[in-house]
């Protein structure tokens, strides 16, 4: 099955660095500290290391890399064809093995590996040891899933600096340049640009990389420009540490306001969501030139077809939240974001190169083969809507670990094939396969695939399932082909400890921090506080707790800012009866994933509401039987939750504001909420003279809006509730369907408002997104 076109040129030798051919050469060569690089004037520069036995082949003058070293210009290996072209012959030449490697995507990786626990691995069969492990090293399951299961797309996660990532990268790269075919990694990433709350901004030093606010503060700015100018930031910055894709951006429109994963979204408008949704893609995959190039980052955007609307609030992560409901029949809306946004870009890379399909079970939408499995198996969902529908020729990749066994309702990392529990893995994936995904996500091992090849082989005869292989193998080529590490899969370390996070980025992101605050109330004009007032900050106490990951937060009582920095801006006192004003730093309301296997043990079906009030919640207003259900580990199909009550893990927050109004009598009380849900005011705004809204931003962002440095300009991207019936009693599908809850001075907080010195803003951007 090899490709006629390939045998193009001539084999060279290098002999004592000086590179001998028949021809004129059009290129030179630099031995860099990582690398060898390679300029072909007028053409691509290629990067490669001689340990690996990469040679140089010369066609027309030009060099090339003998990736698979037959000693000719085979057409994947030139540059001068297109992404397509090379793609197609690539996957011709590549074993069904190669193949199957190639639709793996690996479980998170840890620069270096944990000695234990889920990002763990070993060094030579040790654990490893700070002081006598190389960080930068390969581990021995990184070396086994690259030569052994053929893997090439890497998931990084937390990296010691980035020089350390850099040189990783390199090592992994020589790897993989070494064996087979040559086809370099593709590593990509998680967001990584969040804030580190406490740390000091100075605007004339760098840091580990840039840091922005969360997709939900980006959305408060009602700016897509901003949001471009973060993707071209976040992507020079992402190959300078050797990652050429994104999983990101998660553009589900958030119409359930109690999902947790709500902060994580551009908020609840369809409008809005796609034009960040295009800004940022076009930001990460757009080149200087505009299109694809040594700049560009892949987005695998997610998750399709959206995931925002988790019945009651629950999350697919597990079993408890598997499913997706439509009560408001709105299921087309929540495709806005991509078919109009990510899908429609304006850029040259013209749409995202990826798409990941949600964990839930849409429930009820199939209308061709009528079936409940989670939105990777479902081949309506996949193929008969974004393949042939909507023309989406991009990667499909699944969520992780959807192929992986379903043992228990409430764990994070328990697997999550949905509404096909009793499959075997080899089964899963055949499914998932021939419903059109193309990658799956969490796995390192090939055999599942394999096995799934022979079955559809049996089934569809051998060409057919080669075929089948090989389209979803040119689509994965492509996105690495575009991205340019086929020519150059290097970094320089040293320029990448001084690239990543340099000041012009580190302002960029801080500006874009302050940018996202939202000012909701201002009664009396008590903000700004200038003229270095004497404040009050109040402890925070913080209740021992599990966050949605299920790890554990202990018990504490703690100032909730960075202090140092609060006294760089404002005298501070201990003492209220002091103070002219006080600053009370509190989270929104959290009660947990809507399930208390306590619950079911005591005879309950373990369910219970989700809160977005601090206060005890009753759920007397509850649907009394749920939409959907089921469960191979429930007898029960009944999820509803009615009457049932449930308490925040952090009420004293609510308590907090009030203690602090009592103490400072007819004295000013700013509450500054740090948010990542919709919640509800009705507990803590009468006791706030004046309040300001943060999506996870720096201590000193919010400090620079306090004391009148910036003037705040958000809007919110969400609507605030009245109450908790009006959540009750919202869709979870649709958005806008909530009473907004309206203050004492009059204003409500519905999608839109924000405030700042002059009162409510009223500008292009409430006219253009409302």
């Amino acid at each position: 099955m090899m490709n006629t076109r390939k045998r193009l040129g001539l084999y060279v030798t290098v002999i004592s660095g000086a590179l001998l051919s028949s021809c004129g050469e059009k290129y030179t060569e630099e031995v860099k500290e990582e690398y060898t690089l390679v300029v072909n004037k007028g053409g691509e520069n290629l990067g490669y290391h001689p340990s690996s036995g990469v040679a140089l082949l010369v066609d027309n003058g030009f060099a090339f890399k003998d990736l698979n070293k037959n000693g000719s210009v085979d057409a994947y290996e030139d540059w001068r064809l297109s992404a397509d072209e090379r793609a197609k012959d690539l996957a011709s030449q590549m074993s069904i093995e190669q193949i199957a490697g190639l639709m793996l995507y690996s479980g998170h990786q840890s620069i270096p590996a944990r000695p234990q626990g889920y990002f763990s691995g070993t060094y030579n069969g040790e654990p490893y040891t700070e002081g006598k492990t190389d960080p930068s090293n390969l581990t021995d399951q990184q070396k086994k899933f690259i030569e052994e299961d053929n893997l090439r797309h890497v998931l990084l996660t937390t990296v010691k600096s980035p020089e350390i990532a850099a040189k990783w990268n390199n090592k992994l790269q020589i790897f993989c340049e070494g064996i087979g075919l040559g086809i370099p990694a593709n590593n990509s990433s998680d967001p990584r640009h969040g804030t580190i709350a406490r740390m000091e901004y100075d605007a004339a030093a760098g840091g580990a990389i840039s840091m922005w606010p969360s997709s939900l503060g980006m959305a408060a700015t009602f700016n897509p420009e901003l949001v471009e100018q973060f993707g071209r930031i976040a992507s020079k910055e992402y190959r300078a540490l050797g990652i050429t894709t994104a999983l990101s951006p998660q553009i589900d429109i958030a119409t359930e306001p109690r999902w947790a994963r709500f902060n994580g979204t551009f908020g609840e408008s369809p409008k809005l969501s796609a034009a960040m949704a295009q800004a940022y893609t076009d930001g990460f995959q757009s080149s200087e030139d505009g299109d694809w190039g040594f700049e560009s980052v892949n987005a695998m955007v997610k998750h399709w077809p959206g995931g925002g609307s988790g019945e009651a609030g629950r999350d697919a992560h597990y079993g408890a939240g598997k499913f997706a409901v439509y009560p408001g029949n709105n299921f087309d809306e929540h495709m806005v974001p991509f078919l109009e946004g990510a899908f429609k870009l304006k850029g040259g890379t013209g749409s995202a190169s990826a798409v990941m399909p949600y964990y839930t079970i849409s429930w009820n939408q199939d209308v061709k083969n009528h079936e409940n499995v989670g939105n990777g198996y479902n081949k309506y969902i996949i193929t008969d809507l974004l393949r042939d529908k909507y023309g989406y020729d991009g990667v499909v990749c699944t969520d992780w670990s959807v192929t992986h066994e379903h043992t228990v309702m409430d764990n994070f990392i328990d697997g999550k094939p949905w509404g096909l529990e009793t499959m075997t893995e080899a089964e899963l994936h055949y499914k998932a396969l021939m419903a059109g995904v193309d990658q799956f996500g969490g796995n390192n091992d090939a055999k599942p695939i394999l096995d799934a090849y022979q079955m559809g082989i049996e089934e569809h005869g051998e060409e057919a399932m080669r075929a089948r292989m090989e389209v979803s193998a040119v689509r994965l080529l492509k996105n690495i082909f575009r991205v340019g590490v086929f020519e150059n899969p290097y970094v320089l370390p040293a320029e990448t400890k001084e690239f990543v996070g340099q000041p012009s980025f580190m302002k960029a992101g801080f500006d874009a921090q302050v940018a996202s605050i939202v000012m909701l109330k201002n009664a009396e004009n008590a903000l700004p506080v200038q003229d270095k007032k004497t404040v009050y900050v109040p402890k925070r106490y913080v209740p021992a707790s599990r966050n949605f990951l299920g790890m554990e937060t202990p018990e504490s009582t703690d100032y909730p800012v960075n202090m140092e920095l609060v006294k760089k801006y404002f005298n501070v006192t201990d003492s209220p009866e002091s103070a002219d004003i006080a600053l009370v730093f509190i989270q929104s309301p959290s009660s947990g994933i809507g399930y208390s296997k306590t619950d079911l043990d005591a005879g309950g079906n373990g369910y219970f509401p989700i809160s977005l009030q601090y206060g005890d919640y009753t759920a007397t207003e509850a649907r009394e039987v749920s939409i959907a259900g089921g469960d191979p580990l429930e007898d029960f199909t009944n999820r509803g939750y009615k009457n049932k009550s449930i308490s925040t893990h952090n009420a004293t927050d609510a308590e907090l504001v009030l203690t602090t109004k009592k103490v400072m009598k007819d004295k000013p009380v700013l509450t500054i909420i740090n948010t990542t849900n919709p919640m509800v005011f009705s507990e803590i705004e009468p006791y706030s003279d004046a309040i300001l809204l943060s999506y996870g931003v720096q201590d000193q962002a919010l400090l620079e809006v306090i004391a009148g440095k910036a003037e705040p300009s958000a809007l919110l991207p969400m609507q605030m509730p009245a109450d908790m019936v009006t959540v009750e009693k919202q869709f979870e599908d649709v958005p806008f369907d909530m009473t907004p809850y309206t203050d004492s001075a009059g204003n409500t907080y519905d999608f839109g408002f924000g405030m700042n010195w002059n009162g409510i803003i009223s500008d292009e951007r409430t006219t253009k997104f409302n």
